[in-house]
């Protein structure tokens, strides 16, 4: 191989290389376009404060509280009063069983 033909040879690579690097450059120039053409997106608006809305809210919260509180007050009565009214049976029943004669346990 002559020294001709290797210059032609390194002169015909090296214009590929220019070629690919022209090409590669104008890809990036295009992308850098296309992402400052591209509107941005607005940042989400922050709702405003609305007190109306959180004073229903707690509201509602401590009804339910009170109504669950108040049922929880029946209940313990209505424990208290059915114990209370087993205890005085079952006093009556051994006293009733014991007038009839049987035993008492």
């Amino acid at each position: 191989m002559s020294d001709l033909e290797k210059a032609a040879r390194d002169a015909v690579e090296a214009a590929d290389h220019t070629e690919l690097t022209r090409q590669i450059a104008a890809i990036l120039a295009a992308q850098q376009l296309l992402a400052q053409q591209q509107p941005q997106a607005p940042a989400p608006a922050r709702p405003e404060f609305d007190a109306k809305k959180w004073l229903v809210i707690g509201g509602v919260a401590v009804s339910v509280g009170m109504v669950g509180a108040l049922f929880a007050v029946a209940l313990a009565i209505g424990a208290v009063c059915a114990t209370a009214c087993l205890i005085v049976l079952r006093s009556m029943w051994r006293d009733a069983q014991a007038a009839h004669g049987k035993p008492r346990r």
